[in-house]
């Protein structure tokens, strides 16, 4: 099943302009003016066609005249012009000798006959009708002239055409007007509409925080719990590095501190996971590699009576997705999977490869279940797994968060996340990620340690708002040997740059007091001195993206010292 999007308010109506009565009068007067200018036009080119026509049947007329011209056979001139009686619009036509006589003539009845004595000359009008002659010749002989008088069209005919076409089109227009007076009465309700909708979403806002006040409430023991661990361990671990002089033992506490502080660091990583502000990084992963090197952690998190399974088939494809946060969704889940087993009992991942039956392999999928033999979850529940905050555990047992990281991750990743259950048989919750055809990556070489290089090399100017953190990274920069000076803040910062220009890097915080932060600050040393590099930290994973968006050197905090180096050793090597 596939699971709908989270946090829907209600429904917005988009709004779309009402047609009043004056707009729709306009429209209509347009289209009877627009509809009689065509209609004019049309008239303009018909007329010219009938010209034509009796043109070309006065020419042939003239060229059959010839022969009974020049013969004077009267009975075949007769027969010629009679046969011009086939065409309707032809009202009268006659042939005359070379003197001027008429020899042979016809006539509709009830039309006035043709002249006795024709007298040539260019097409005229006659009212309504039309009137042609034409000489008949043969060679430079002229054997006589013949007359034609065609009806173009009478004045009530052309009347009653246009009399139903304006009627059609004045139809059209008051229909125009109608629809115009029901959309502006619709206008008027959808902006009634629209004000109840914004006092409604106004409720629902205020809800929604009133709910998430109560989660974090939750949240807030279980977090503060972990971070006190956290600083207990880097606190007893520096107290007793003091009193120790055992080279042994200081390493050993040497490295729990340094754990303590790389899983406050990863737990905060999944916090702002969790609130969907972490920027992915998305590399090719090889899924069975990667699964199998969680067992030893899922054992460490799950209780003893509950066992792991991981069933892969041979040739899984990769997938390109971003691995640590690939991991933490198979933690949650499994986790979730956990807690639904009071009594303990089997969680089983697989994963399998859906072609799409594609040449190009264009919508192939990988497909990644993990399944329990829980309790299950009730149907009406369902829909709501992935809702940030939703929870079917007992208060302050869970905080709603894991499932929905598990969402975001796979919507981020390209793909769905969606659930199956029923209620005494267990739960599968699975994930389907687009398949990746990209080879996989290297193995990225460890980063030495950096020794210090010749002081005074090069010169950083540290923009760093915090004393605290402002006092260690310059031991840090001191130490792999550059030359420092500090600026509390970026309007300070620039003052230094436009005072002292023997700079060769900055190194700024983001998040600082004032109306200037780091990002603004790298956008006027861009301008103030392009060639200068600036590098940009911070632990707010939002002012990371937006960054990293403009194409800025981001370093994430917190960092080591080697990441440090190696980061400042890029820029410098790319800005000289």
């Amino acid at each position: 099943m596939k699971v709908p999007q989270m946090f829907v308010g209600g429904g917005r109506i988009g709004f779309r302009p009402a047609l009043t009565v004056s707009m729709a009068i306009g429209l209509a007067v347009a289209i009877v003016a627009a509809a009689f200018a065509m209609a004019a036009y049309n008239e303009h080119l018909g007329q010219q066609e009938r010209h034509r026509a009796a043109e070309v049947q006065l020419r042939i007329l003239a060229g059959s005249m010839a022969a009974p011209l020049a013969f004077d056979d009267r009975s075949a001139a007769r027969e010629y012009v009679g046969a011009q009686s086939s065409n309707p619009d032809v009202e009268a036509v006659a042939a005359y000798d070379m003197q001027g006589g008429l020899t042979a003539s016809f006539t509709r009845p009830g039309a006035p006959p043709p002249p006795v004595r024709n007298i040539l000359g260019p097409p005229r009008l006659d009212g309504a009708r039309l009137v042609l002659t034409s000489p008949v010749t043969e060679g430079e002989t002229v054997l006589g002239s013949v007359y034609l008088r065609s009806v173009l069209e009478s004045p009530s005919r052309r009347a009653m055409r246009y009399a139903g076409f304006a009627l059609l089109i004045v139809m059209a227009a008051l229909l125009v007007a109608v629809l115009g007076a029901a959309s502006a009465r619709e206008g008027e309700a959808n902006r009634k509409l629209q004000a109840e909708i914004r006092e409604r979403e106004k409720a629902e806002a205020a809800l929604r925080q009133s709910q998430k006040m109560e989660a974090m409430g939750q949240l807030t023991g279980g977090v503060a719990h972990d971070f006190n661990n956290l600083l207990m361990v880097a606190s007893s671990g520096i107290d007793l590095l003091d009193r120790t002089t055992d080279p042994a033992r200081r390493e050993r506490l040497r490295q729990g501190v340094r754990q303590a502080i790389d899983r406050g660091a990863s737990l905060t990583q999944q916090l702002l996971a969790f609130s969907r502000r972490t920027p992915l990084k998305p590399e090719v992963v090889d899924v069975a590699t990667r699964l199998a090197g969680m067992h030893a952690l899922l054992d460490r998190s799950l209780r003893e009576d509950v066992k792991v399974e991981i069933n892969l088939p041979p040739h899984l494809w990769r997938i390109e997705v971003d691995a640590s946060q690939l991991e933490v969704a198979v933690l949650n889940i499994a986790i979730n999977a956990r807690d639904a087993m009071p009594d303990g009992g089997v969680i089983t991942i697989e994963a399998r490869n859906e072609p799409s039956g594609r040449p190009d392999g264009a919508g192939d999928m990988i497909r990644l279940a993990i399944r329990d033999t829980g309790v299950g979850v009730a149907p009406e529940m369902l829909t709501r797994l992935f809702e940030p905050f939703f929870t079917t555990k007992a208060v302050g047992k869970g905080t709603g968060l894991g499932l929905s990281q598990v969402y975001g991750f796979a919507r981020a990743s390209g793909g769905e996340a969606g659930v199956d259950s029923k209620l005494g048989e267990g739960t599968t919750i699975w994930l389907r990620i687009p398949r990746s055809t990209k080879a996989l990556p290297s193995e990225p070489a460890a980063i030495a340690p950096r020794k210090a290089g010749p002081i005074g090399r090069y010169r950083i100017l540290l923009v760093e708002d915090d004393d605290s953190v402002a006092q260690l990274v310059e031991e840090m920069l001191r130490e792999l040997g550059y030359e420092v000076v500090r600026a509390g803040e970026a309007l300070g910062a620039l003052d230094v740059l436009r005072k002292d220009g023997a700079f060769d890097l900055v190194f700024s915080d983001m998040v600082m007091p004032g109306d200037i932060g780091g990002l603004d600050l790298a956008r006027d040393i861009s301008r103030l001195r392009p060639s200068l590099p600036v590098i940009l930290t911070t632990g707010y994973s939002a002012a990371a993206a937006a960054a990293t968006n403009e194409g800025r050197r981001v370093l994430i905090k917190p960092y080591r010292i080697e990441a440090l180096a190696t980061e400042l050793d890029t820029a410098l090597q790319r800005a000289s």
